[in-house]
C-alpha cells in the first residue's frame, strides 16, 4: 500500500512539481462532463445568490448620495482648496420625490460601517455551523435574512440614525455566514483542478458572456452617442451627473467582479495544461492581485486634481484585486478542504476589521483634506497590501496539511 503522505526527505522541487492540492498519492479520475453537471449548476445558482448579496451590501452606498441634504455634506465633504474647481457643487434642478435626511459625513460613515459590525460577528460561527449542518440552509437563510432586513431600510431611516445603524448591523449578521457556508459546500463539491473556475463562477458568474453580448449591442459610451435615447432623458442624465457620483463609487467593484471570471479560468488552465503546481498558481495570482492594486493606489495619490484619472486608477486598482480570488482567497480549500468554512470565517473576521476602522483612520489622517494627507492614506493601504503579498508568498502551502487530514470527504489520515 502506498503511503498517503510524502516523507520528510521530499525536497522543495519535488513538492512544487505536484499540480494538485490533494494528497500526492490520490488517484486521478477522468473529469465528468461540465454541461448540465450538478457542480456547475451549483456554481451558477451561487453566482445569483452572491449577486444579490453584493447588491444588498452596496445599495445604500449608492443611494446615500441622494438621500442626504446637500447643505449638510458640503462643509465636511467638499474638496480642499487645492482643487478649487471641484469645491463648489453645481446646483441641478430636477424632480426629486425621495425624502432627504440631515446626516453629516461622520454620521454617513457610521451608517455605512455598521454593516461590518454585524458581519464580523457571524464569520467564525458561520464556518463552524456550516461544517456541522452543511452550507445549504445556512447560505439560503443568510441571503433571505439580509434581503428581508433590507426591505425595512426606508422605515428605519425615518425612525432615526440609530435604528438604521442597528438594521444595517443585522444585515451584516445575515450576510456574515454566507461566504463560510459556500466555502464549506465547495469542500464537498469542487474537484481540485476545477476549484478556481467553480469558485470564481459562483462569486462572479458565467453570465458575463451573456452580459458582454448585451453590453456591445445596447450600450454606448455616453448619452450623447446613444442611438435610441430620448432628448429628455439625455438632458436629465447629463445634468444629474454633474452633482451625483453614486455610480462612480460602485465602478471599481464592478471591474473587480468582471476580472474574477477570466482569472479563475486562467488559474485552472495553468494547473491542468501547463502543469503549474497549486502553490505556484496561488502565489502568482496573489502577487498580481495585491501588489498590482497597491501600485495604482499609490499612483492615484500623485495625480493632483485630475478626477477622471483618479477614478480610472482606483478602478484599475480594484479590478486587479480580482486576481486574488484565484490566489489566497481559495487557498483554504487547498490546505484544509474539511475545514474550509471555518478557516474562511476566521480569516474573513480579520479581513472585516479594516472595513470597520478604515474610515475612522482615514478621517483622522485627513483633517484638512489635502492631497498630501490622502497620499499618506493611500501609501499606508498599499504597504499593507504589499506586506500581505510577501507574507503569503513566503509561508503559503498548496497541499492538504497534516493537521487537516480526516476521514471527511475522502481525505483519510
Amino acid at each position: 500500500m502506498r503511503p498517503l503522505l510524502r516523507g520528510p526527505a521530499m525536497n522543495e522541487e519535488e513538492e512544487n512539481s505536484d499540480s494538485t492540492p490533494l494528497l500526492p498519492s490520490a488517484r486521478q479520475t477522468e473529469a465528468a462532463p461540465v454541461c448540465c453537471s450538478a457542480r456547475y449548476n451549483l456554481a451558477i445558482l451561487a453566482f445569483f445568490g452572491f449577486f444579490v448579496l453584493y447588491s444588498l451590501r452596496v445599495n445604500l452606498s449608492v443611494a446615500l448620495v441622494d438621500m442626504v441634504e446637500s447643505n449638510t455634506t458640503l462643509t465636511d465633504n467638499r474638496t480642499s482648496k487645492e482643487c478649487a474647481e471641484h469645491s463648489a457643487p453645481i446646483k441641478v434642478h430636477h424632480n426629486r420625490t425621495g425624502k432627504k435626511y440631515p446626516w453629516d459625513a461622520e454620521t454617513q460613515g457610521w451608517i455605512l460601517g455598521s454593516f461590518f459590525y454585524g458581519y464580523i460577528i457571524t464569520q467564525i460561527p458561520g464556518g463552524y455551523m456550516a461544517s456541522r449542518i452543511g452550507g445549504k440552509l445556512l447560505l439560503g437563510f443568510g441571503i433571505l435574512g439580509t434581503a428581508v432586513f433590507t426591505l425595512f431600510t426606508p422605515m428605519a431611516a425615518d425612525l432615526g440614525v440609530v435604528t438604521l445603524i442597528v438594521l444595517r448591523a443585522l444585515e451584516g449578521l445575515g450576510e456574515g455566514v454566507t461566504f463560510p457556508a459556500m466555502h464549506a459546500m465547495w469542500s464537498s463539491w469542487a474537484p481540485p483542478l476545477e476549484r478556481s473556475k467553480l469558485l470564481t463562477i459562483s462569486y462572479a458568474g458565467v453570465i458575463g458572456i451573456v452580459w458582454f453580448i448585451l453590453w456591445m449591442w445596447l450600450v454606448s459610451d455616453t448619452p450623447e452617442t446613444h442611438k435610441t435615447i430620448s432628448h429628455y432623458e439625455k438632458e436629465y442624465i447629463v445634468s444629474s451627473l454633474k452633482n451625483q457620483n453614486g455610480i462612480l463609487s460602485a465602478l471599481p467593484y464592478f471591474g473587480c467582479w468582471l476580472c474574477m471570471i477570466p482569472c479563475g479560468q486562467a488559474a485552472d488552465y495553468l494547473r491542468v495544461k501547463w502543469n503549474f503546481s497549486t502553490i505556484s498558481v496561488r502565489r502568482i495570482f496573489t502577487l498580481v492581485g495585491m501588489v498590482g492594486p497597491a501600485v495604482f493606489l499609490v499612483a492615484a495619490g500623485f495625480i493632483g486634481c485630475d478626477y477622471s484619472l483618479a477614478v480610472a486608477f482606483l478602478t484599475i486598482s480594484t479590478t486587479l484585486g480580482g486576481f486574488a480570488s484565484s490566489g489566497f482567497s481559495i487557498n483554504h480549500l487547498d490546505i484544509a478542504p474539511s475545514y474550509a468554512g471555518i478557516l474562511l470565517g476566521i480569516t474573513n473576521t480579520f479581513a472585516t476589521i479594516p472595513g470597520m476602522i478604515g474610515p475612522i483612520i482615514a478621517k483622522s489622517l485627513t483633517p484638512d483634506n489635502t492631497i498630501r494627507e490622502w497620499q499618506t492614506v493611500f501609501c499606508i493601504a498599499a504597504a499593507i497590501n504589499v506586506f500581505g503579498a510577501i507574507f503569503f508568498i513566503l509561508f503559503a502551502k498548496g497541499e492538504v496539511q497534516n493537521w487537516a487530514l480526516s476521514d471527511h470527504h475522502g481525505h483519510k489520515s
